[in-house]
C-alpha cells in the first residue's frame, strides 16, 4: 500500500513521469521501502546489542562465541523454527544481513556513526 503511494508520488513529477520507478527514485534521491526497512532493522539490532535500548539482548539474539578469520566478532546465530510466524519475525530476518556487515560497521562507537556506515554498506551492496 505504502509502496503504491511512493510510486504515484514520484510519477507526479512531470519530467520523471515516463521513466521506470527505480530511475525515478534515483533521480529524486530516494530509497525503496524495502531498503528503508532493512536499514531500520539493522539500526535497531545495533542498539539492542550495544545496550542503547532497555532490552535484554538474549531475548532476541544468540551471539556466537567462536572467533573466525573472516567477518566480525559479533556474529549472531539463527535459531531453528518451524512456523512462518517465527521465520519472518524481527530476530530471524535480521540475522543474515547483520552477519554480512563488516567489522568496521559493527564496531561503530555510536548510533550515528553506525547509521553513516550502514548507509555506505547499503549503497555498495547495490540497494537503492
Amino acid at each position: 500500500m505504502l509502496e503504491r503511494v511512493h510510486r504515484r508520488a514520484t510519477k507526479m513529477i512531470p519530467k520523471l513521469r515516463n521513466i521506470s520507478y527505480e530511475m525515478r527514485l534515483k533521480e529524486c534521491g530516494l530509497t525503496t521501502l524495502e531498503t528503508r526497512r532493512l536499514r531500520g532493522d539493522q539500526i535497531e539490532v545495533f542498539k539492542i546489542l550495544n545496550g542503547y535500548e532497555n532490552i535484554d539482548r538474549n531475548i532476541f539474539f544468540t551471539v556466537k562465541e567462536e572467533r573466525r578469520t573472516r567477518g566480525h566478532g559479533v556474529t549472531l546465530a539463527k535459531k531453528q523454527c518451524r512456523l512462518d510466524i517465527r521465520k519472518f519475525s524481527f530476530s530471524q530476518r535480521t540475522v543474515n544481513e547483520w552477519n554480512r556487515l563488516s567489522a568496521d560497521c559493527v564496531g561503530a562507537s555510536s548510533v550515528n556513526i553506525f547509521k553513516n556506515k550502514i548507509d555506505i554498506y547499503l549503497r555498495r551492496a547495490g540497494y537503492t
